[in-house]
């Protein structure tokens, strides 16, 4: 027997929660699309078809296999296979720390690392010559070590908390959220 069609509230409410995550993925710097897809399948829990993803959101094949293959290169949905059938199911990652994991690992690698690499090479146009260097030479070598380690921080920390298993992630927002939250009560 097909699964029923949910209730209108509940549409409503799954719409809502598409939309809003539409929009964060946008500012993400991910396609509107690419985050809708995700946020139906996480918010409805079941695994779909592109067919039934198309029809649900409304857009076209072409955009939907391209918003499933980024989605399972991002680790954040996975093809769900279902016996006797041709088509391919997908089902959106339910953990949410295993997801944010992912997301993490997937911004740092498209956005840190890239960055990193540019600082070297910017590193190697900066003038030289130790403290005979220009002034302004020295305060760019200065800035840029400042911008390096943030970045190697940033990166060590991803590898470190959001590694594909483990709950680092979960372990070290639950202890920031602590701290913070003492200092607020004055402790």
């Amino acid at each position: 027997m097909p699964p029923q069609d949910p209730p209108d509230q509940l549409l409503k409410a799954q719409d809502r929660f598409i939309d809003a995550w539409g929009r964060m993925g946008s500012v993400w710097g991910i396609s509107r699309t690419m985050a809708e897809v995700h946020a139906l399948l996480f918010v409805t829990g079941d695994a779909m078809s592109a067919d039934e993803l198309m029809e649900r959101l409304h857009i076209s094949r072409g955009n939907a296999s391209m918003s499933l293959r980024a989605l399972v290169e991002w680790g954040v949905i996975a093809k769900a296979p279902r016996p006797g059938e041709r088509r391919e199911y997908f089902q959106a990652e339910q953990d949410v720390w295993a997801m944010f994991r992912a997301i993490l690992r997937e911004r740092v690698k498209r956005e840190v690392e890239p960055l990193l690499e540019s600082l070297e090479e910017v590193r190697g146009l900066t003038p030289t010559g130790g403290r005979n260097a220009h002034a302004s030479a020295r305060d760019l070598d200065e800035r840029l070590d400042e911008m390096q380690e943030v970045f190697e921080l940033v990166a060590m920390l991803g590898e470190r908390f959001a590694g594909p298993k483990g709950k680092g992630l979960q372990a070290a927002a639950k202890l920031l959220a602590k701290a913070t939250l003492d200092k607020t009560k004055g402790r």
